[in-house]
């Protein structure tokens, strides 16, 4: 298999190179505080400003104002040229298997646990960018559609289950054992004597 889940999900390299703020109100997200921010907040920064970019190199140029789901979509779409995931198709001698023997011609994808967790950080930039909540494009039905679409595909695809991970329960509080009354005697069997 050509990939794993710890894809890099990094998708400032996209596109033209030239990531500058431009005039549809796409700017860099401050620092959350006067510390170096996170390699979260970082990954955010970059991949706001990669949305960015594809925005202003749309055909025609697109202000974020105008964003919808539908483009999110397109954004999405243009995101598996740069996958690193093998996604075997219906046809594929090795659909459905996790570890493949031998190569195939089946297309590269970009994984779905790379996507959702872009979205997840786009959606999050948007609103700390000024974004109202409710006209998040990241958040439409369309986008969370498609992203189960893309999971339940990969997963049939692939042979990975992607389950919900079960929360942990918190450790239950060890109950100091009492010692226990030691056994009585056995009787001795009858006729014995």
């Amino acid at each position: 298999m050509e990939s794993s889940n710890s894809e890099n999900t990094s998708f400032n390299s996209i596109g033209n190179s030239n990531t500058t703020n431009t005039a549809m109100s796409v700017s860099n997200l401050p620092p959350p505080s006067s510390t170096t921010p996170s390699r979260y907040e970082n990954q955010k920064r970059r991949d706001w400003n990669t949305f960015g970019q594809y925005l202003k190199n749309h055909r025609p140029p697109l202000s974020l104002s105008r964003c919808s789901g539908a483009h999110v979509l397109e954004f999405l779409r243009y995101l598996d040229q740069f996958g690193k995931t093998k996604v075997h198709t219906p046809i594929c001698p090795f659909y459905g298997h996790p570890n493949p023997p031998a190569p195939c011609p089946c297309p590269l994808r970009q994984a779905w646990g790379s996507l959702d967790a872009l979205i997840g950080r786009l959606r999050a930039a948007f609103e700390e960018n000024g974004g109202k909540p409710e006209a998040n494009p990241f958040g439409a039905r369309a986008v969370r559609l498609y992203l189960r679409e893309v999971r339940d595909l990969q997963s049939k695809a692939r042979g990975i289950s992607y389950e919900k991970k079960k929360r942990k329960r918190p450790p239950q509080q060890q109950i100091q054992a009492l010692p226990l009354p030691l056994p009585l005697p056995m009787p001795p069997p009858p006729g014995a004597t």
